[in-house]
């Protein structure tokens, strides 16, 4: 990557981890750093947050929502409590997250899925989310269409 480049995808991988995990998180991340891992610092604030994410054509939601799926179904529950809460400032619903883990129990395991709803219990109560009054998980209603491009 050239120099440019590479400071054009830093300079937008910080915005928009900023932006999904918030300052305090970012600033303590980057203050905590060290000549040991400054670099995976860079890296992750370079590939995952200034392409990754700052790029295509996927809302904040619809990344929030695949990221929580795929952290889950790898078994990465600090990283999943983190992206959690995130849902706060991507818009993935608490709806959401109980319909990601539904998908983690069949394509990742029932056990799987076990250990992430309770970790999104813990995580969605603390940031005030009342479970007991959100809406039951209904039949699909609205029709899928596919694209042939």
């Amino acid at each position: 990557m050239a120099d440019d480049d590479r400071k054009t995808a830093h300079a937008a991988g910080l915005a928009m981890r900023r932006r999904v995990l918030g300052e305090a998180h970012v600033a303590r991340a980057l203050r905590e750093a060290t000549p040991f891992d400054a670099p995976f610092q860079r890296f992750i604030t370079e590939g995952a947050w200034g392409s990754v994410w700052a790029e295509g054509p996927w809302s904040l939601r619809e990344r929030s929502i695949v990221t929580l799926a795929l952290l889950a179904a790898g078994g990465h529950w600090e990283e999943f409590a983190m992206h959690l809460r995130a849902t706060a400032r991507t818009g993935a619903r608490p709806e959401d997250v109980r319909e990601l883990l539904m998908h983690v129990a069949v394509y990742a395991g029932v056990p799987t899925a076990n250990r992430g709803f309770a970790i999104a219990r813990k995580v969605l109560a603390e940031a005030g989310t009342d479970l007991a009054a959100l809406s039951p998980r209904t039949p699909t209603e609205k029709e899928d269409t596919i694209d042939d491009r």
